[in-house]
């Protein structure tokens, strides 16, 4: 098994940036697809960025060009870095691997998520 470890979030006001980062634990995430997904207050979550065992990412439309997802298999760490954030409140991000090389649509570990909040 594998326990994912998110930390980074925070307040930030609308156009600034954020890191977050996933730290993994108890397995390594080379053969794995990464990726993050959100959730805010009341709504289902929304996956946002995925990032396969050979480094191919996607992302939701709404963050294309705003937000890059990498991963460092020596330190067993994936990385979502969040440019011009849109004040859209507050979401919490959790990190999430999948068994899947490619990615699947159903992740097999997530973390406990990073409140994220964009306001002014």
């Amino acid at each position: 098994q594998v326990q994912l470890l998110e930390s980074g979030g925070g307040l930030v006001q609308p156009g600034g940036s954020l890191r977050l980062t996933c730290a993994a634990f108890g397995s390594g995430l080379a053969n794995y697809a990464m990726g993050w997904y959100r959730q805010a207050p009341g709504k289902g979550p929304e996956v946002v960025a995925i990032i396969t065992s050979v480094v191919r990412t996607n992302y939701v439309d709404s963050v294309k060009g705003r937000f890059t997802v990498s991963r460092d298999n020596e330190q067993n760490t994936v990385k979502l870095q969040m440019n011009y954030l849109k004040p859209e409140g507050t979401d919490v991000y959790y990190c999430f691997a999948d068994h899947s090389r490619n990615y699947d649509g159903e992740p097999d570990y997530w973390g406990q998520g990073t409140q994220v909040t964009a306001s002014s």
